[in-house]
């Protein structure tokens, strides 16, 4: 496990608590970060069914997921062996019949079939007929939605889940370093990647990483218009530029980390940008502390870029940490106007105020912690226009 039990439980006592504010009586989880946060299952089992259940007056949670991946729950968590049930696979993947029906018939077999049901509508790995089929093996349950509920329960950190953000940090250093140093003209963008990818399995001698909940974003040139592509097989050009988003991943938690590399000499109108963007990351950094409002860092960086003419319209940055594929994100706050979340110790943001137009982007972010006083960036490495993998113009701090 990547965690004591004590911890596991702690974050259990904090779930319910939440389950009964909400008078959730019985709480299913299918996001796979949340089965994980609370019972530390960890595989790539989630592009089947499976559910982790917490009943309010029971001590430790069910899982339940297919029968092959039933020694994994075994391996990984710290759950009794008795809380393990698959299903078989006649379950799986068919029209016949749904792993919900399964989940249902256990719940009436054990008396939750009355009870007050939390449900994550909004999760990925919760579809429309997960709902369904629950709705009709349980007439008699009262459902309600419970997207997120975990998710703000893990906003806070332990310093175990800091520790390892670091140490994701240290990994996210090296691959932008390995990425940077290998763009050039006539490369093919795809060796980049897959160099990138290299170093993020690697780690570090001390450790190795998982696999990112992100593959490597790479636009380049008039992609960089558009922020969540990844790569092609085509060769670098001269007189492009390359923005590079990316993470490491240790235990599954992530500091994201983005730059921006020009292949040659940029322009004054590029440079421009690129200094603006990095004043306002900057400017933001320096004034996190704990008690302020998520929107209060916004309002620094939407004042700081008004100086120069620019505006952004949206978020500018997300909690982050644990999580698996499609995001690395935790889906609750965001740093916006209008989001009065209130900064604690220990809260940890990717915050990318990035500028992306008709025909080209700037991309720089940086993932940090709020501290007792302020807040500290987990990767160390400049910020700014980078030209072949070395900074130029405005450097600001790391």
């Amino acid at each position: 496990m990547s965690f004591g039990t004590a911890e596991y439980q702690g974050r259990i006592r904090k779930t319910k608590q939440r389950m009964a504010d909400k008078g959730i009586e019985v709480l299913l989880i299918t996001d796979p970060a949340n089965m994980n946060y609370l019972s530390g299952y960890d595989a790539w089992s989630f592009y089947v069914h499976q559910m982790l259940i917490v009943i309010e007056d029971e001590d430790q949670p069910i899982w339940v997921g297919r029968i092959m991946d039933a020694n994994g729950a075994k391996i990984t968590t710290w759950l009794y062996h008795d809380n393990i049930i698959a299903y078989p696979e006649i379950y799986v993947q068919t029209e016949l019949r749904h792993p919900m029906d399964f989940v249902a018939e256990i719940l009436t077999q054990i008396g939750q079939d009355r009870r007050s049901i939390g449900v994550e509508m909004d999760s990925y790995y919760f579809t429309a007929k997960c709902f369904a089929s629950l709705q009709k093996g349980l007439p008699n349950a009262r459902f309600h939605d419970a997207t997120s509920l975990v998710n703000w329960v893990r906003l806070v950190k332990s310093d175990t889940e800091i520790a390892y953000m670091k140490r994701a940090a240290r990994f996210s250093e090296k691959a932008m370093a390995a990425g940077m140093e290998m763009i050039g003209e006539g490369v093919r963008e795809c060796d980049v990647a897959a160099r990138i990818l290299e170093v993020q399995v690697s780690g570090t001698k001390e450790h190795g990483g998982d696999y990112p909940s992100i593959m490597p974003l790479l636009p380049t040139g008039e992609r960089t218009a558009a922020p969540h592509l990844t790569w092609t097989d085509k060769r670098y050009k001269q007189g492009e530029s390359v923005t590079l988003e990316l993470s490491g991943c240790y235990k599954r938690y992530h500091s994201p980390l983005a730059r921006t590399v020009f292949i040659g000499t940029p322009d004054a109108e590029l440079q421009h940008l690129a200094d603006v963007t990095t004043e306002g990351i900057n400017e933001c950094l320096a004034m996190i502390k704990p008690g302020i409002y998520l929107e209060e860092i916004c309002a620094t960086w939407t004042k700081t870029i008004a100086r120069y003419g620019f505006e952004k319209e949206a978020r500018i940055g997300y909690p982050v940490g644990l999580n698996y594929p499609p995001d690395w994100g935790e889906h609750t706050a965001s740093i916006r106007m209008g989001d009065r979340t209130i900064l604690e110790p220990n809260m940890a943001f990717h915050m990318i105020p990035a500028m992306w137009f008709d025909d080209s982007g700037f991309e720089v972010s940086e993932t940090f912690r709020v501290t007792e006083t302020g807040c500290e960036t987990l990767a160390n490495m400049p910020r700014g226009l980078f030209t072949k993998g070395h900074l130029i113009g405005y450097q600001g701090g790391a």
